[in-house]
Formats: structure tokens, sequence, C-alpha cells
């Protein structure tokens, strides 16, 4: 027993220092994340698989919530529960709560001063950088299928060209996905004579 609290103890202090590290050096939000989080969680301590880490991903865009705080939640409900999720979600929101916190108290004029403005310049490249890193290492899984690739060419052009609504698309695609996922089943079940 003393040794489960401890093991359990030591998954949750990780889980919080982890997200902590995954907070304190990703800008640009939580997209910006995805190759920091899949370095750290996929490559460097195996606890989800990249093709996982894109669900919740995908799970964390289309609900309410900041996608890095939302991922954090689910990595840290499926490591150690309803306390992993806690734990996971506050270590990735406190180095953004420290750091405001010390720009609010000490630095009037913040978004004003040039040497911040030519420092937010120079990260905006890197993001974007980042995120085309991001879209590049999951093509394989984003292409997948037909599907998928027509789904993202029409939300690539309604967002780019049409200027739809973001989540107009996003409600849009998870119907679209279920309608085909209970297409597809109700054919598999079909073709096997299930009823």
């Amino acid at each position: 027993m003393k040794s489960e609290t401890s093991s359990r103890t030591k998954t949750l202090v990780e889980l919080f220092f982890v997200f902590f590290k995954i907070g304190a050096v990703t800008f640009g939000g939580g997209l910006a994340m995805l190759p920091i989080i899949e370095k750290e969680l996929v490559i460097k301590r195996k606890w989800v698989t990249k093709d996982t880490l894109l669900d919740y991903f995908a799970i964390g865009q289309a609900t309410p919530g900041i996608i890095a705080v939302n991922v954090a939640t689910f990595l840290g409900y499926s490591r150690a529960g309803i306390l992993g999720a806690i734990i996971a979600t506050l270590g990735v929101v406190t180095p953004s709560i420290i750091i405001i916190s010390i720009i609010a108290k000490f630095l009037s004029g913040f978004s004003e001063n040039i040497t911040v403005k030519k420092a937010l310049a120079g990260i905006n490249v890197v993001v974007a950088a980042l995120l085309t890193k991001v879209l590049w290492g999951f093509r394989k899984k984003i292409f997948s299928s037909i599907l998928a690739f027509i789904l993202f060419l029409l939300a690539f052009l309604g967002i780019a060209f049409f200027n739809v609504n973001t989540i107009l698309i996003v409600v849009a695609s998870i119907f679209i996905g279920l309608g085909f996922f209970f297409l597809n089943n109700n054919s598999n079940n079909s073709s096997t004579g299930k009823e």
C-alpha cells in the first residue's frame, strides 16, 4: 500500500513538473506546444502515442477552453485519474500565471515597449515555423484517407478564402466524421450479417 502511494505521488509530481516545463517554454498557444508536447510525452517519456496525442489535440480544439489546458487535462487523466488531470492542468498554467503576474506588477506599458515588440515579432516567426512542423509531422495521419484530405482542404479553403467561422468548421467536421463512422460501421455490420 505504501509503495502504491509513493508511486502515485511520484506520478503526480512528474505530471506537474513535465507540464510546468512545457508551459514555461512554449510561446504562441496550444498548437505551438505540439512539437514540445510530442518530444516530451511521445518520444522522451512514451506516455502516449503520436496518434493518441493528435486525437487529444483534435478533441481539445473541438471543446471549450485552451487547447494546451485541455490536452494537459486529458493526459493527466489518462496517467492518474481526476487528480492527475488537475495536477497536469495546474502544471501547464502555473508558468503563465507567474509571468503575467510579474509583467502586470512591474512593467507598465509592457505592450508599448519597442524591445518587447521586436521580441514578439521574432517569436511570431518561430511560432509559424513550429506550426508548419506540426502539420508536416502529422501529415500521414491527417491525410490517411480521402475523407480526411477533403475535410482538410474544405476547412482550409473555408477559413483562408471565405472567412468561415472556425467554430462552424469544427462542428461540421465533427458531424461529418461521426456520419462517416456510423455509415462505415453499418456497412461493415451489414456485410458480416450483424444487426
